[in-house]
């Protein structure tokens, strides 16, 4: 892991759940690698993600967790693409 890597799973960690922080909330965040092509891309290539939307195993009214329910959870939340500009977003200050 480069040194610009690891700056952005520290800006990850500090802005907590991607997903929690558009509803208005903090949570703290596990580190989800966005698959393209069912292969996992860099570790810039990643959102933050609570336990409940990471891998929860949820799905109902309240939350959607991408582990396993990942149309679903893109249904409701954005793409994990959209979600990773939400991200770069939080962290350059917007």
């Amino acid at each position: 892991m480069n040194a610009e890597e690891k700056l952005w799973l520290r800006h990850l960690g500090d802005i907590g759940c991607i997903v929690c922080r558009l509803n208005g909330i903090y949570s703290p965040a596990d580190i989800h690698h966005i698959l393209k092509n069912g292969r996992r891309q860099s570790d810039l290539e990643t959102i933050p993600l609570c336990p409940v939307h990471h891998r929860g195993g949820i799905n109902n009214e309240v939350a959607v967790s991408r582990h396993p329910y990942k149309r679903e959870f893109e249904k409701r939340y954005g793409t994990e693409e959209y979600l990773h500009d939400q991200a770069k977003r939080a962290v350059q200050g917007g």
